[in-house]
């Protein structure tokens, strides 16, 4: 079926409406009045529907020209917005740019980063997601992802410019109604083998999946990401190690208490990464504006509590 709607039979509805007489709306369009009223005589034409009331002295829509206006402008919107879009992909802008953010890592800094980007006004779409542990440097190997902020363990070497971010200290941590908040002596292997495990599942889809700080307990709970078990171990529901930064308020308000644990957890250097084949302008203006962050100083752990 042949279609008989144009994008400049749309954009001549529109002028229409927006300066009320065909000959205002011709004037802005820069084509002669003549050339208006055909078009929109040729649409009404092939429509089989009048488009505008010509019983009254200014241009009037009727409903159904309400109607094609309404959904037309929608059209025009997605065309100019295609069209910029193709524009800034010729520039070297791309149309997405997907940052994969480790759970263990706070939002706040690279919130900031995307907010500054959005000034620029550039079209490129920025999606933020949340990978853990292994997921992470999957989630750039497998295009999932451009940019990844948070990853640790080994260092995938080649195909990567990686950037070190800095490290995590990892507390051994329980609500204070927990029956290990009252313990008065260091919490042994034995203790915990007693209590539930709050535990963060791996988001790799394929790759070998890592543990982190697991130890011996009674039972674990699985959860998706480490906000998650943040919230599980201050309702008390089990025990584990989790990052400082991330609970330095929760230590200060006593919602968490930290408890000096036997059980060694070393603290994890985190990394920036991204493909090296990979040139877009969003990118490459993100990667620079992470790396600059200063990481050490967000990662630094509260002593006050």
């Amino acid at each position: 079926m042949h279609n008989v709607l144009s994008l400049d039979a749309l954009r001549a509805l529109d002028a229409i409406d927006r300066k009320g007489s065909f000959a205002a709306a011709a004037e802005a369009l820069y084509k002669v009045p003549s050339a208006l009223s055909y078009t929109i005589a040729k649409l009404e034409s092939d429509l089989g529907v009048a488009l505008f009331d010509r019983s009254k002295q200014r241009a009037q829509l009727t409903p159904a020209g309400q109607l094609l206006l309404e959904q037309g402008r929608t059209l025009l919107l997605a065309a100019n917005q295609l069209q910029n879009a193709v524009k800034q992909l010729d520039t070297g802008w791309e149309t997405e740019l997907v940052i994969a953010k480790d759970s263990i890592m706070p939002s706040a800094p690279l919130l900031d980063v995307i907010g500054r980007f959005l000034q620029l006004g550039k079209l490129t779409q920025i999606k933020m997601t949340e990978e853990v542990m292994a997921g992470g440097w999957e989630a750039l190997q497998t295009g999932r992802a451009d940019i990844a902020v948070g990853l640790s363990g080994d260092v995938a070497k080649g195909q990567f410019n990686v950037v070190p971010l800095g490290y995590a200290e990892f507390v051994f941590a329980v609500a204070p109604h927990h029956q290990l908040a009252a313990l008065d002596r260091i919490v042994s292997a034995d203790d915990v083998q007693q209590f539930t495990a709050v535990v963060v599942a791996d988001s790799a889809l394929d790759a070998p999946k890592r543990s982190s700080g697991l130890f011996d307990s009674r039972q674990r709970l699985i959860v998706s990401n480490m906000a998650a078990k943040i919230d599980a171990q201050k309702q008390g529901l089990g025990i584990g190690f989790l990052p400082r930064h991330l609970i330095s308020e929760q230590l200060a308000r006593g919602e968490l208490i930290a408890k000096a644990c036997s059980i060694p957890r070393e603290q994890v250097p985190l990394y920036l990464a991204w493909q090296k084949q990979n040139q877009g302008q969003a990118l490459s203006w993100f990667s620079q504006q992470l790396a600059q962050i200063n990481w050490p100083q967000v990662l630094q752990p509260a002593t006050e509590y």
